[in-house]
Formats: structure tokens, C-alpha cells, sequence
């Protein structure tokens, strides 16, 4: 067995540098490329995954998997081995379905995309999108047909991001949400008034943000040394090992809460794949289990502790020195309901916890529509600002804050959005695990100190990789199954105590 094994892991971790090279180059383009490179970068990455695909789903890999499957049976479920087998051969069942032209197609579209995308969002004129949308949109769909589905279309995309999740699933989770955040948002808007977050919007030297923000970093437990930070036109994480991870923020002087929230978000990513197993490099399994997993960690994060009181209660003093004429006059209590202050947003990313959830779901809706024909790429911003409208009770004024504010339509990951909503349920179940196992959590937290929930997280989470189903690994460390009770309960009681409900 181990010579075959060994054969499996030279010919992963090949498909694993292409791969690896390819994530680097499209770093790259969103973040030093001159715009200039972009029908360049757009073959070579199309090259780069094709190739990657290609060798990933030849007879050779398929013939060691399936002798290796009858050798690793009597191992543990949980060894690496075992894993590797198991996961790689369900991956392998999956792409063998999708010719390798259609990988090429999808990442040269999506590199071609993405910079029409940075041009229309900064110019508000989706106009100059649609096209690529369309390109994207008709990628997508024959992906999903390639791969097959039996009820939606939807279905087929949400599991590359969501393994052996169903969009009714999805459905049902986001019903049950529904149902109890629509009272909570109405019963804050009657009480508005209550929290002031005008202290936000003053004049906050960019340069302070970003200094605050890798300081934030370091206390959290990002090593610098195996990763960096970097501006970017959206928040994002990338990683080519474990040992080089990279993530982005964008910092406005007016806005204070972008840069820092943004930083604690994709830090929370990017601890993820820091703890990733070294074990695990350059196979599929380093890799995190799922995005909603993923998601799950920068929202616990961004969250559960970047927007507690006990956080704020160590932070909030540093914050005074670097602005002291910002926050004059200002006391912690005033800044802690600020920066959790409940009114619908334009923008998701910087959406408050309660409201959040329901940009999520006008994503998924509006996608399960463009798929199955019910909506035109023309009519988008229509429809779009009609379920703003239905949601939020506010209309975006431009294309820029409405349906051009995200980057993942041009990066081709349709069916992903559910996965940030997912996230967020988790986010409070794996939080209130580690608060069950280590009480002393708040008061660390309090005091600066982070280590141990990173610690819990990573040997509970990070280590496995993408050893498990997202549904196994929730019940390994929860011991229960994904459920909206333990949010719903936690929002209750924050904006209760915040809001005097």
C-alpha cells in the first residue's frame, strides 16, 4: 500500500502546485496587476487550470484510488489515509464529469470578469458587467448540467462549495431565520434612536486603521512570517500552503469599521488555513472542510469576539491613544453599541449581525432565479433593488452599493453565497462548544489574550482540513447538527441588553 499511497501524493502535490501557482497569479491581479495584464493573466490561468484538471482527473489517479479504496478499509476513518482516499475520490467522481475546456472557459472568463467587475462597480455602470455576467451565468450552467442535479439546478454549485448540502435544505434553514429575525429587525426599528453610531464616520487616518488592524492580527495569532496583509477592491483570503497565507482589507478614512472588521473577518480565514495539518499540504484534504465551515471561523471572529463588549474592553483604550480627538468624550459602553448599532445597510460586508442574514438571502433567492430563467441579466438591478426593497426597506441609489457591491459573481462562484448565512449558525454553535469547554473564554478575551479559542478552534476544526463532510465535523464538535436556534438566541440577548428589548 504505501507504494501506491506514495504515488497518489507525488501526483496530488503536482496538481497541488498548479493549483497553488494559479491562486497565486489571481492574488496577484487583485491586488499589484496592472490592468493591462488582463487578457494576458486570463490564458495563463486558464492554462494553469486546465492542466491542473487534467492530470487531477486522468486514469492514473483514478486507478490508484480505486485500489487504494479496498487497502485503507480496515484503517481508521479519521487517519489521514483513509481520509485522503475517501475525499479525493469522491472530488475525483465529481470533476472527471466536467470536460477540461470548460475549466479553461471559466477561468478565462473569470479573469476577464473580474476587472470589467473593478471598472463597473468604481464607475457604477453594470452595463459594462453584463456581458461578463452572461459569460459566467452560461458557464456555470453547463457545469451544473455536466455534474447533473435531480430537483434544482442550484443544487449541482451549491455542493462545490457546500458538500452533499441541497438547496431545500438551504430553503428550510433560511425560512426558520426568517421567521424569527423579521420581528427582532422590526422591533429594534422601533427603538432606532436608542444607539448612536455617528462617532464612526469622523476623519480616521488610514495609516492608523491599517497599523490598529495588523496589530489586531498579531494579538488574534496571524503569523506574519508565514503570511501578510494586502488593500484590495473587496476583502478577501488566499492561501498556497499553510505557510503562505495571504489576506486583503479596504480602508476608508470615513468609515471605521470597513478596514478593522474587514481585517478580523479574512483573519479568521486566514487562521484557518495557518492551522491547517502540515500533514495535509499539497493533497485536497488541506483544505477547509467547506466554505460555510470556512465562513463559520472569520464570522466567530469578526463577531463573537470582534464585536463583544469584552473585546472592546481591551481594545478600546489603544484605539483612544491612536484618536484621541476622534474619541473624544466618547466612553466604551457609547463605542461598543455603535459598532454593533442594528439599521439595514446597502453594503453587506459591513452589514450588522441581525440584518446580515438577509442580504444572504436575497442572494440565493436572486441566483436560484438567474438559473432557472426566472430573471434577465438585463432586469438584474431591477430585481435586485426590488428584493432590497422587500428585505431591508431601502433601495440602493447606484449600481456601485447594489448589485455590483460584491466580487463573487465575477470570480464565477455562483451557489456560494448561502454559505456566509450557514457560517454565521455555525459560528455561534462551535462558540458556545468552546465556551462549554473552556468557561474562562470572555475573561481571556478581556485581557487580550486569544490563545486559547485559536487553539480550541484549531484542534478541534483548522487541524482536520477537509478530512470530514461539513455535517460530520459539526457533530464531532458540537455533537449536534446545524441548527439557527443557538443565533437566534444569541442576537436575542446581545440587542436585547444593547437596545433595552
Amino acid at each position: 500500500m504505501e507504494e501506491k499511497l506514495q504515488e497518489l501524493k507525488t501526483r496530488l502535490g503536482e496538481i497541488a502546485d498548479f493549483n497553488a501557482a494559479a491562486n497565486v497569479l489571481e492574488w496577484d491581479q487583485m491586488t499589484y496587476m496592472p490592468p493591462g495584464g488582463t487578457a494576458a493573466r486570463a490564458e495563463q490561468l486558464a492554462t494553469l487550470r486546465k492542466t491542473a484538471h487534467t492530470l487531477f482527473v486522468s486514469d492514473e489517479i483514478g486507478r490508484l484510488l480505486e485500489e487504494l479504496q479496498a487497502e485503507v478499509a480496515d484503517l481508521d476513518y479519521a487517519s489521514d489515509e483513509a481520509s485522503l482516499i475517501r475525499a479525493t475520490a469522491r472530488d475525483y467522481e465529481r470533476e472527471r464529469k466536467i470536460p477540461g475546456w470548460l475549466v479553461a472557459e471559466m477561468a478565462k472568463a473569470t479573469a476577464l470578469a473580474h476587472e470589467a467587475w473593478v471598472q463597473a462597480r468604481a464607475e457604477s455602470d453594470y452595463p459594462h458587467f453584463q456581458p461578463h455576467l452572461e459569460k459566467i451565468v452560461d458557464l456555470n450552467i453547463q457545469i451544473a448540467e455536466a455534474l447533473g442535479y435531480k430537483d434544482r439546478i442550484y443544487d449541482a454549485l451549491l455542493d462545490l462549495f457546500e458538500p452533499e448540502m441541497k438547496t431545500a435544505q438551504v430553503a428550510q434553514v433560511f425560512d426558520e431565520l426568517k421567521a424569527k429575525l423579521v420581528p427582532l429587525v422590526r422591533a429594534i426599528a422601533e427603538k432606532k434612536d436608542a444607539v448612536d453610531d455617528a462617532i464612526l464616520f469622523r476623519d480616521y487616518d488610514e495609516e492608523k486603521q491599517w497599523a490598529f488592524g495588523l496589530d489586531v492580527l498579531r494579538q488574534m495569532g496571524f503569523d506574519f512570517e508565514r503570511g501578510r496583509q494586502d488593500k484590495s477592491a473587496h476583502p478577501f483570503t488566499t492561501s498556497f500552503s499553510p505557510n503562505d497565507v495571504r489576506l486583503t482589507t479596504r480602508v476608508y478614512r470615513n468609515q471605521f469599521r470597513t478596514a478593522i472588521f474587514g481585517s478580523i473577518h479574512e483573519g479568521g480565514h486566514a487562521l484557518y488555513e495557518q492551522g491547517l495539518s502540515p500533514t495535509l499540504e499539497r493533497t485536497p484534504l488541506c483544505d477547509g472542510a467547506s466554505m460555510g465551515i470556512h465562513e463559520s471561523q472569520s464570522r466567530l471572529w469578526e463577531n463573537l469576539v470582534g464585536r463583544s463588549r469584552g473585546f472592546w474592553t481591551f481594545y478600546f483604550p489603544h484605539l483612544e491613544e491612536l484618536f484621541p480627538q476622534q474619541l473624544d468624550g466618547v466612553d466604551l459602553e457609547t463605542f461598543y453599541k455603535a459598532i454593533n448599532k442594528v439599521e439595514p445597510s446597502m453594503i453587506r460586508v459591513e452589514a450588522d449581525e441581525v440584518t446580515y442574514n438577509l442580504h444572504i438571502f436575497l442572494r440565493f433567492e436572486i441566483e436560484n432565479d438567474i438559473l432557472e430563467g426566472k430573471v434577465k441579466l438585463s432586469d438584474l438591478p431591477e430585481a435586485w433593488n426590488a428584493k432590497m426593497k422587500d428585505y431591508l426597506g431601502i433601495v440602493p441609489a447606484n449600481d456601485a452599493e447594489g448589485v455590483l457591491q460584491d466580487i463573487h459573481w465575477s470570480m464565477g462562484t455562483i451557489g456560494y453565497f448561502p454559505t456566509y448565512a450557514l457560517g454565521t449558525l455555525l459560528s455561534v454553535q462551535f462558540y458556545n462548544q468552546a465556551l462549554t469547554e473552556i468557561p474562562e473564554i470572555p475573561a481571556q478575551i478581556e485581557r487580550g489574550e486569544f490563545a486559547p479559542l485559536r487553539t480550541w478552534l484549531q484542534e478541534r476544526i483548522h487541524v482536520h482540513g477537509k478530512k470530514f463532510t461539513p455535517a460530520e465535523l459539526v457533530k464531532r464538535v458540537t455533537g449536534s447538527e446545524l441548527s439557527a436556534r443557538p443565533f437566534v438566541e444569541y442576537v436575542r440577548a446581545k440587542y436585547g441588553d444593547i437596545y433595552g428589548l
